[in-house]
């Protein structure tokens, strides 16, 4: 094995993946951690370890989206209502 290329196992470059898809960590601080290059991880990514979000998952991340940009449309009429409040007082 040449040196300065340490061999990662499936199952820690899946964990790698997971922790930077879903928790969203940084590549450049999961390569790091790891003491791999950015490059590294980013072909593991073009590679298709990490595999495509399923239709289902687009599904949810949409129907969160719209619930997200309603909350937030609500919340700013709130605050205009609330500032609008105070500034008749």
């Amino acid at each position: 094995m040449p040196k300065g290329h340490p061999r990662v196992s499936r199952e820690v470059k899946q964990q790698i993946l997971k922790r930077i898809k879903e928790d969203g960590l940084p590549v450049a601080q999961a390569a790091e951690e790891h003491g791999l290059s950015t490059k590294t991880i980013y072909r593991w990514v073009a590679g298709r370890i990490i595999s495509p979000p399923s239709l289902l998952e687009l599904a949810r991340l949409k129907r969160e989206n719209q619930a997200l940009k309603q909350l937030i449309g609500e919340l700013t009429l709130e605050l205009r209502l609330e500032k609008k409040k105070a500034d008749d007082r």
